[in-house]
This record gives structure tokens, C-alpha cells and sequence, in this order.
């Protein structure tokens, strides 16, 4: 029964939001009492938390599969990319603006894991294409990585990104291309257009 509170809560935050979604309406779709939820979780702040860190568990073994593959740098970016959006149901509901503003505590945890996961991928995908000549040998990893962090942190802000004006998958892209073409080389240029085409 947790896992399907667990499933469900996941829906349906991913589509309406933390802040839409009361207990009763997670209890309701599930055809269960609130009572029965309650025997798991002790309040909704306890059920978001188990929820969001699950979530991230679960993107980070979806990156691992792709980090497997040992694809050249710049495809698994994108497909990294793909995978976090399946995962987030391309963030209808701007699940991380809505964490941070309503859940701060639980966001601010969140934010750290996912900075130790991003910092070691992201530094070892720069590594690799420096190694491979798609990127300039000229970076500063730990920099970029930082940067890279940053922003893909920035693109979530919807004051700044309205959902209404930019969906997550073109701005991910966006920011991908902007990313590349600020540390690649030619023969990665080249590369990242012939993915860029794929689209």
C-alpha cells in the first residue's frame, strides 16, 4: 500500500502540483480513507519528502543507465536530458519552483544531493570530452560544472521562465546548445548540430 500512496502522490504532485494536491484528494484517488494514508505518512510534508527523494533516486539509476551506454559526451547529455524529463513528466507543474517555495526545507536537502550527483557527472562528461576532442582542453572543470549546475538550477525559476512562455524540454535544449557551444571544439560543434538536427 505505500508504494501505490507513493505512485499515485507522484502523479499526481507531477501534474498538479505540491501545493494543489491536499490528502484528500490523494486518498480519494486511490479509493482508500485518509486514515489509511496516515497509517504510513504522519502529515503531507513527510509524504512530499519521501516522495521528491524517491523521484530523485529514481532519475539518478535512469542517468546511471545511460552513463553505462558510454556514449560520446555531448549524445549522452541529451540523453540524460530525456531521461529526467520522462521522469519529471516534462515538469508541467514546475515541480522544484513549487518545492522551493512552499517546501524549503525538503528543497534545500534536495538541492545538495543533486549537486554531489551533477558535480561527479557532469566533471567526468567534461573529462571525457576533453579526452575525446570534443571539448576545448582549455576549460576549468570544476567551474564549468559549477556553472553548469547553476543554470540548469536557473531555468526552473518561473518568475524568470514562465511555463506559460517556454516548455521544460525547449528550454533543457536551449540551455544544452548554449552550454556546448560555449566548451566545444569544431569537430564538437559539429556534433551537437548533427543532434541538434535530430530533433
Amino acid at each position: 500500500m505505500r508504494d501505490k500512496i507513493l505512485e499515485k502522490s507522484n502523479e499526481l504532485f507531477l501534474n498538479l502540483g505540491f501545493k494543489s494536491v491536499t490528502m484528500d484528494e490523494i486518498a480519494s484517488s486511490l479509493g482508500v480513507s485518509k486514515k489509511t494514508i496516515y497509517k504510513y505518512f504522519t502529515n503531507k510534508t513527510e509524504l512530499v519528502d519521501t516522495v521528491t527523494h524517491r523521484m530523485f533516486d529514481t532519475i539518478c539509476c535512469g542517468i546511471d543507465g545511460i552513463l553505462e551506454l558510454e556514449l560520446d559526451p555531448i549524445d549522452e547529455l541529451f540523453s540524460i536530458k530525456r531521461v529526467v524529463l520522462e521522469n519529471l513528466n516534462d515538469e508541467k507543474s514546475s515541480p522544484q519552483y513549487q518545492l522551493q517555495k512552499y517546501y524549503p526545507k525538503i528543497y534545500a536537502s534536495l538541492k545538495q544531493k543533486q549537486f554531489h550527483v551533477m558535480q561527479d557527472c557532469v566533471i567526468n562528461n567534461l573529462k571525457k570530452g576533453v579526452e575525446t576532442s570534443l571539448y576545448r582542453d582549455t576549460i576549468n572543470l570544476e567551474f564549468i560544472s559549477r556553472i553548469y549546475f547553476n543554470g540548469m538550477i536557473g531555468i526552473k525559476d518561473q518568475d524568470l521562465f514562465p511555463l506559460t512562455d517556454y516548455s521544460m524540454n525547449t528550454l533543457m535544449d536551449y540551455y544544452l546548445e548554449y552550454h556546448l557551444r560555449g566548451i566545444c571544439t569544431e569537430k564538437g560543434i559539429k556534433q551537437l548540430e548533427n543532434q541538434l538536427k535530430l530533433k
